[in-house]
């Protein structure tokens, strides 16, 4: 069960790691350095890289449909779209290159744990999904991991 829903259901030490010991920074269990690039990022940027994402997502639905808050069935077309463009903006580049345009303006991305290059197109899907969902990609370890990155084998890493 431990391994679905994070260390911290497991007991009071089962997130602390094998001695007991809590990590001196987050990543550091995972052989991450404290700071700079290949430090594990914070949840400030990646949340305002979402936002980022959100935003180029709407303007980018606005080049094909004009919204228009007074038309309820209209904006709710304009938001299933810009849902759909948010989704392709996300998997897309994150599959091939490890970062969504908010990512890369923010100077993080997307790492897998077992050194491969590309994160790939089910793990990327599978982020997009729960970060979808909020509720798994907020909830963090020690390490500063989401749900969403533990489950695919990820972590989110400062490039600068």
């Amino acid at each position: 069960m431990a391994r679905w829903t994070g260390e911290w259901l497991s007991g009071p030490n089962a997130a602390l790691g094998g001695d007991g010991e809590p990590p001196r920074w987050r990543g550091e269990r995972l052989g991450l350095p404290e700071s700079g690039a290949g430090a594990v990022a914070g949840g400030g940027a990646r949340l305002l890289a979402l936002v980022l994402d959100l935003v180029l997502a709407s303007l980018v639905t606005s080049l094909f449909m004009r919204p228009d808050l007074q038309d309820s069935a209209l904006m709710q077309s304009y938001n299933l779209w810009a849902g759909v463009v948010w989704a392709v903006l996300t998997v897309v580049p994150v599959t091939f290159f490890g970062f969504t345009p908010g990512m890369a303006a923010l100077g993080i991305r997307v790492a897998r744990l077992d050194g491969a290059a590309m994160v790939g197109g089910w793990r990327a899907f599978v982020r997009a999904v729960l970060t979808f969902l909020i509720i798994p990609a907020v909830l963090r370890n020690l390490d500063g991991r989401s749900w969403l990155d533990r489950l695919t084998g990820t972590v989110v890493i400062r490039m600068r």
